[in-house]
């Protein structure tokens, strides 16, 4: 029977079902014709054109055509790579809008664009045969009372991790449930969660994404994501309902995951990839994006169209530059957050997207255009702030001030300091109170520092402590990939040992990087796992690892390091203080004041020793200028935080500070789970002048007995 297209509607784009039919509608501004391809169960081809065409967008109605369907299209257009065209009707390409994929990629020569004997020649290879489909799916879903957390940056903990490392080995995890989306909504794996007192999950991209015949010829897989095929699809290798045979339950099963952790009052976060695609370079395939408008999705080198400007280390970068690219970034954007509910996006390499002409722009069109947007200006943005091989790569601090960012420097400073590198002190100071010389002189606050000191990219926690150096044999590169710049220490042994001397070295070196991240301010995020003790043997690269060398390994937890961590995030939520929404002014010099381990201020001289590895910070608990949702000022306990750097005990002498008080210790990351809790343990009070002792390589947090019921003799604040 033949099947024809009615007219349509050019917008929204991609396949819109409707009671009577499907709406699908396409952007292609230098096609001459496209065809929409429709296939039944068999994998038979019906193919219908799309006659009519608004402003690039080519679109028709179908009727008698609904969820569940098959479909692909079809462009016929200019082939001229050295002019950046790359249309070629003989490859089936996959809806750049698609709300799922059914399917993966047979690599061969009938995925590439062009011919294998001419790269100048198209391809008369048929492709349709080797690659996804999308498919029509309905936006239907029971939200019931579902609203995002809303949860403010400054009372945020962010906790990264893998939709399936998380749960593929959890024993109490149904195992058809394990490494899912429904894995990750079971009560096992939110309990966890919850449990912890982290605010918010990031997620390693989620977007469908696949592997390349590089990865696959070793028998490796594309584990983390970075590798998107579908900007506007949940990845159908984490659905419980694909692993079933249920094609296209991918969509529902990610909601019913982002409403069971609503529920339990966690955001979901998702790092998300719009600085390049699965397409590689101009050897690459031909799956979607190339063949629809190559110069309107990607970069192209000026000068000689064949090849792709590559900011990304993947052979391609997007083009913000070009209405139709950006237009599908923020659509995808929206949809993520409207449909699905999502909280916030990290973004991967985000300066590719603000590279106008190829230079990093602070007030490019897509930052405009995430400012003015209702939708995407409302939820937490998260930058990763650089990309690759550029002379103005690393832009930390440079982002505009609705963003957040990764801060690098907090990471390298911590692991420098601990370490035991000379002359970091003074950098770790800034980097405590909040990394001030970055974010603030650009009217941003201390929020703007996504505070880490591991992530998915590098050393896990415990691998950071065990070795000096990366052992990534097992990605088949002969150690050559991944970062030669670890900042580790294996504390005497290299791996794993029982030298009892050396472990209990590298739990305390856990704690006091774990204690610095959580007491810091600024918006701490925890690599997942490493609250529990998880290590990567050592491989510092695990992108292609989707085995036991990064799924979590739950029947080898760290319980002690486990519940310090649970503790210390509890003391994080108790003490505002921590969790400041504003910079110390410098009006009241009081708000943060520094001092040397014998209770002297600490002067310029003391700052700029190379070998002073201690010191003690005040934190005025009475926060003037910070405000709650209310408007009300803010109280909490004075805080004492000493920092003992040296690879000896030091002692140190309590200044003084105002009228008198009583310390109580609050934290210790020397032994134990390193918390006292509230300081009802049987600690002794500490007061002005008296000695403490604090263990090498180790933070302790003392707070102050208020001398009255309103604190340091100041007026009352309202309540």
């Amino acid at each position: 029977m033949k099947t024809e297209a009615w007219p349509g509607r050019p917008y929204p784009l991609g396949a819109t079902p409707g009671p009577d039919g499907t709406n699908f509608a396409v952007a292609s501004g230098i096609a001459d014709g496209v065809t929409l391809c429709l296939f039944d169960a068999s994998g038979r081809e019906v193919q219908v054109p799309l006659l009519e065409q608004d402003a690039g967008i080519w679109h028709g109605f179908v009727p008698r055509i609904g969820p569940g369907q098959r479909y692909g299209y079809r462009v016929s257009g200019p082939y001229a790579p050295g002019d950046g065209f790359r249309c070629n009707p003989m490859k089936l390409l996959l809806d750049p809008y698609a709300r799922a994929i059914d399917g993966g990629i047979d690599w061969g020569d009938a995925v590439l664009g062009y011919s294998p004997d001419s790269p100048d020649s198209p391809s008369r290879l048929d492709s349709a045969a080797h690659v996804p489909r999308g498919l029509v799916v309905a936006d239907e879903f029971d939200w019931g009372s579902d609203a995002p957390p809303a949860i403010h940056y400054s009372d945020t903990v962010v906790y990264e991790t893998h939709v399936k490392g998380f749960t593929q080995r959890h024993p109490d995890v149904p195992p058809e449930l394990r490494g899912t989306y429904a894995g990750l909504a079971s009560k096992p794996a939110i309990d966890h969660l919850a449990s912890l007192g982290i605010t918010a999950v990031e997620l390693l991209p989620v977007h469908q994404h696949i592997d390349d015949s590089f990865l696959r010829s070793k028998g490796l897989d594309n584990y983390w994501g970075y590798s998107t095929l579908g900007f506007f699809a949940p990845h159908a290798g984490y659905s419980a309902e694909v692993l079933a045979g249920r094609s296209g339950g991918q969509v529902a099963e990610f909601k019913a995951m982002v409403k069971s952790l609503h529920a339990a009052g966690l955001e979901v976060i998702l790092d998300v990839v719009f600085n390049h695609t699965a397409e590689g370079n101009q050897l690459g395939p031909t799956l979607s994006w190339r063949g629809f408008d190559n110069p309107a999705y990607y970069r192209l080198v000026d000068g000689d169209s064949r090849y792709y400007y590559d900011t990304t280390g993947t052979g391609n970068s997007l083009n913000p530059d070009d209405s139709t690219c950006l237009r599908m970034i923020m659509d995808s954007l929206r949809y993520w957050v409207t449909e699905m509910h999502v909280d916030g996006f990290r973004f991967d390499l985000a300066v590719a997207l603000a590279r106008e002409h190829g230079g990093f722009d602070r007030v490019a069109t897509f930052f405009d255009l995430v400012s003015q947007d209702p939708v995407v200006s409302r939820v937490k943005l998260i930058a990763e702030p650089w990309d690759v091989g550029q002379t103005d790569s690393y832009d930390l601090g440079r982002f505009p001030p609705l963003w957040s960012e990764w801060n690098g420097k907090y990471r390298d400073t911590s692991r420098d300091f601990w370490r035991g590198l000379a002359g970091t002190l003074p950098d770790l100071a800034t980097r405590l109170t909040g990394s001030a010389d970055l974010y603030g002189n650009s009217n941003r606050r201390p929020n703007a520092s996504i505070n880490f000191v591991t992530c998915h990219d590098g050393f896990t926690l415990r691998d950071l402590v065990s070795y000096d150096r990366k052992h990534n044999e097992a990605n088949g590169e002969q150690n050559n990939d991944g970062t030669d710049d670890n900042r580790s220490w294996n504390c005497g042994a290299e791996g794993a040992t029982d030298d009892a001397t050396v472990l209990a070295l590298r739990a305390r070196q856990s704690r006091a990087l774990l204690g610095t991240l959580l007491l810091s301010l600024g918006v701490p995020m925890i690599l997942g796992g490493d609250e529990m003790g998880r290590t990567q043997q050592g491989n510092n690269n695990g992108y292609c690892q989707d085995n036991e060398i990064t799924w979590f390994d739950w029947g080898s937890v760290d319980a002690g390091l486990l519940a310090f961590t649970r503790n210390l995030i509890a003391v994080r939520r108790r003490h505002p203080v921590l969790r400041r929404r504003r910079f110390a002014s410098g009006a009241r010099r009081e708000d943060i004041a520094w001092f040397t381990p014998a209770g002297s201020a600490m002067t310029d001289s003391d700052w700029g020793a190379g070998w002073t590895r201690s010191v003690v910070a005040y934190l005025d608990g009475a926060l003037d200028a910070d405000r709650d949702d209310r408007g009300m000022p803010i109280l909490d306990d004075d805080l004492l935080l000493i920092v003992n750097g040296w690879w000896e005990p030091l002692t140190f002498t309590l200044p003084a500070i105002g009228s008198p008080r009583e310390w109580l210790r609050e934290v210790d990351t020397s032994s134990g789970n390193g918390t006292t809790g509230s300081g009802s343990t049987g600690s002794p009070s500490l007061s002005e002048g008296d000695k403490l002792t604090v263990q090498p390589r180790s933070l302790v947090l003392l707070k102050s007995k208020r001398p009255g019921p309103h604190g340091h003799g100041r007026k009352p604040a309202a309540s």
